[in-house]
Parts: C-alpha cells; structure tokens; sequence
C-alpha cells in the first residue's frame, strides 16, 4: 500500500460525517463488498448514512475508489451522481445492476470495469492490502451535468469545483497470495 492521497490535490472542503454499518473506518471491508470472484464476494454496494453536511448542499455524489491499484490511475469502483440533497444515505445493494436502491434522479456511472454499478474489491493476489475510499461528496449544483456514459475521472474532475464538503470512509481489502 502507498501513501498515495487521492485528495492531495483537490480544493479543501468542509467535513462532514459517513457511517456504514459493520465498517469501521481504517478497518476491513465485510465480505458482502469484495467481488464475487473472491470467496464470500457478494458485489454489494455498503448501506452508507451521511449527516451534516454544510448549508447550501444542493446535491450529493457518492465514489468508491482504490488508490492502490496497480495501474497508474488507480480503480474506480462505484460512481453515483444527483443524488438529491434531501437524502441522507443509501441501502446496502442500492448499486445493484438496475440501480434499484437509489433515490429518484440518481443515476450509477460506469466504473473502470466499465459496468454501471457498485464492483465489489479485489485487489491483485499477494499485492498487499488496498485501499477504498468512500466518499459521500456534498455539492452546490442539484444537477453536476455529467452523462450517464461520463467517467468516475470526469465525474470527479466537474464535481471538484462545486464540493462544498466531504465524507470520507476509507476501509481496507487484501487477498492473499496461493
């Protein structure tokens, strides 16, 4: 695992709180979110709860990325935009193939897999523990004006100038080497 600091360089941004039950922030992803190529996997999005978020949220993105990926660019799990600024989280499995757990107007990006829903970890066998960010990012714009065929990069890259704050749950995934 790197230091690699997926925010190193994106504009500051107000705090505010994600929870996911059965995941403790620094700590291992329940089996349910690894890849259903790996033992347990289940490919399930986490249930996520987000409270206090700053006044003037118009929106919220949700984005799971593997800085530790070995491909220069990282792995984009899981890609969420519009999400409505009265919603306050999202059932586990909400990033099922149909996206049937999110809220009217949200709309799931395709993710490096290029599959338009959450996919569970699996990092390369014996590579070292990765890993995953998610992030609940609250935005000014009720509408961020992405497409649904847009990049988790793209979405990133027009989200960075309407982040108003920024909910950040980071677990961690490894498999072992045979």
């Amino acid at each position: 695992m790197t230091a690699n600091d997926p925010f190193a360089r994106l504009p500051e941004a107000a705090t505010f709180t994600v929870t996911s039950p059965g995941l403790r922030d620094g700590g291992p992803l329940p089996a349910a979110q690894l890849s259903s190529s790996l033992p347990g996997g289940k490919d399930l999005s986490p249930e996520l709860s987000w409270s206090g978020a700053p006044e003037g949220t118009r929106s919220y993105a949700v984005t799971v990325y593997d800085p530790d990926a070995p491909t220069g660019s990282g792995f984009w799990h899981w890609a969420v935009a519009d999400i409505p600024a009265d919603v306050t989280g999202l059932p586990e499995g909400a990033g099922d193939e149909t996206g049937s757990g999110l809220p009217a107007g949200a709309y799931q990006l395709p993710n490096d897999a290029r599959v338009a829903h959450f996919l569970g970890a699996a990092p390369p066998a014996g590579h070292g523990p990765h890993r995953y960010f998610i992030v609940v990012h609250a935005l000014d714009v009720e509408h961020i004006g992405v497409g649904p065929e847009a990049t988790p990069a793209y979405l990133g890259f027009t989200i960075s100038g309407h982040i108003l704050g920024r909910a950040v749950l980071t677990a961690t995934a490894e498999t072992q080497a045979a």
